[in-house]
């Protein structure tokens, strides 16, 4: 039997996003495509300083902690820098928002653009010690017509994106990302330096078999999620128990859970009131790239993306995958809320 030789039609990230911008014809000015061109260098570049942060004393902590009260990891200080300098040397920015920093960048000047970035620079980071995938989270919005660029800007809902995504830093790096028309992975080809389509139009299949909760909370959850819980583990009916798959990376469980469906949760609880992750980026990307993959992104009662957040750092409930997992979470909800 002959061997398949490979294709020769590489598509490469940028190659893709321009295919995009070309179909929107008149209406594309190509600045997104070249605000995404930094974004992927910033990931290159940082997911080199990963495969070599033992090597090079860059996993030891800074000494600082950052506006969330975390112990900040040197990889997580250069990794900030990286992206801030190259998104304000794009031109193309007017608004960063990071989970590093306490407040804002508003950009003046020559390099002032018309979009703002949201984004958490290494998501993770505390498991690098342990081989554990990390990741950059990032949100992208497209300032007002009549603003000229202020922290209101970001300050909406999450469906008033224009792009988000996530590169994941493992034993490949891989970039996923929508810009409102689906979902797309690529991956990192180190020898080309260049980011190749590899997962075209990611679609979550409408029910998994996997679920991804950090079940050492769990004396704290609500009722809701412990029936939710029970009702997947012990399933009616003879049907098979769901599998658990919890790593403690964001970016590597929704990863999986994009690919392979089920249900990636991260509730309140009695100790943490309003949810542990963070609105503005980390569960507004997250949950825009899930339901362009056609699944379901909630805080048990209302849809993530209809959040109107009102600082840069809040938290919010999150539960987001398969269509009909999540469906089933949010009858829970529903069932206690018609009980109260």
């Amino acid at each position: 039997m002959a061997e398949e030789l490979p294709s020769t039609d590489i598509i490469t990230l940028t190659r893709h996003v321009l295919a995009d911008q070309f179909s929107l014809g008149a209406q594309a000015t190509g600045d997104l495509t070249l605000l995404l061109t930094a974004i992927q260098t910033t990931s290159k570049f940082i997911a080199t300083n990963v495969r070599k942060a033992r090597l090079i004393n860059l996993v030891g902590l800074a000494g600082e902690t950052n506006v969330q009260g975390e112990e900040q990891k040197k990889l997580d200080v250069l990794s900030n820098d990286i992206m801030v300098n190259s998104l304000r040397a794009s031109g193309k920015c007017a608004v960063l928002v990071s989970e590093e920093l306490e407040e804002a960048i508003i950009i003046e000047g020559k390099y002032k653009g018309k979009y703002c970035v949201v984004f958490d620079p290494l998501d993770g980071s505390s498991n690098i010690d342990a081989g554990v995938n990390i990741g950059t989270i990032f949100g992208i919005y497209q300032i007002a017509p009549d603003s000229k660029g202020t922290i209101a800007d970001v300050l909406r809902p999450g469906s008033a994106m224009v792009a988000a995504g996530y590169t994941m830093y493992g034993s490949s790096a891989n970039l996923v990302l929508t810009t409102g028309h689906g979902v797309n992975g690529y991956t990192l080809d180190a020898a080309l330096g260049e980011f190749i389509l590899t997962h075209p139009d990611i679609k979550i299949p409408a029910r998994g078999k996997i679920y991804s909760f950090n079940e050492g909370n769990s004396m704290y959850f609500h009722e809701p999620v412990v029936k939710y819980l029970e009702s997947i583990k012990y399933p009616a009916n003879g049907k098979a128990p769901y599998s658990a798959r919890y790593i403690g990376s964001m970016v590597a469980d929704v990863h999986r859970t994009l690919l392979y469906g089920g249900i990636f949760g991260y509730p309140a609880d009695k100790k943490s009131k309003r949810g542990k992750l963070r609105t503005l980026y980390e569960a507004f990307p997250m949950a825009f790239l899930t339901e362009q993959a056609g699944g379901l992104a909630t805080t048990g009662t209302e849809r993530i993306l209809d959040i109107v957040p009102t600082n840069i750092h809040e938290r919010c409930p999150v539960f987001l995958g398969s269509k009909d997992d999540v469906q089933d979470l949010m009858k829970f909800y529903s069932a206690a809320n018609g009980a109260a």
